[in-house]
């Protein structure tokens, strides 16, 4: 695919999965926490039957990137995981595959909090 292909792919894949989620909290009782699990947990459903590698390969970061990606990250480390290391594996390979991720939100978390004061809900 173009270079120009590749972004349009990413840029409908991400905004497809944020519509999805936008329509879960507009259309249904659902929190944006149980939302967040869905993502993740269909993420790594679809990431260990092998469906998430073709969405991946198709949209590069439009895939990766949202909660879903995560979720697939998270699979794909277990799975590696428990490849190398048996069982033990299962855990160990996916906070492995995912720690760069973690890591962002933690420090990034941090420094908006260090950056802006909260406000209580009005």
């Amino acid at each position: 695919m173009s270079g120009a292909g590749t972004y349009l792919a990413a840029f409908l894949c991400g905004g497809i999965l944020c519509l999805i989620g936008q329509l879960l909290i507009d259309k249904t009782k659902l929190t944006p926490a149980r939302i967040l699990v869905i993502y993740v947990v269909a993420g790594v459903i679809l990431g260990a039957t092998g469906l998430y590698r073709h969405l991946v390969d198709l949209c590069g970061a439009g895939a990766t990137v949202p909660l879903t990606g995560f979720g697939y990250n998270l699979a794909k480390g277990a799975a590696t995981g428990v490849a190398e290391s048996g069982f033990l594996g299962a855990l160990m390979g996916g906070i492995t595959a995912t720690a760069g991720g973690i890591a962002a939100a933690v420090f990034f978390g941090y420094l908006v909090a260090m950056l802006f004061k909260s406000k209580p809900k009005s």
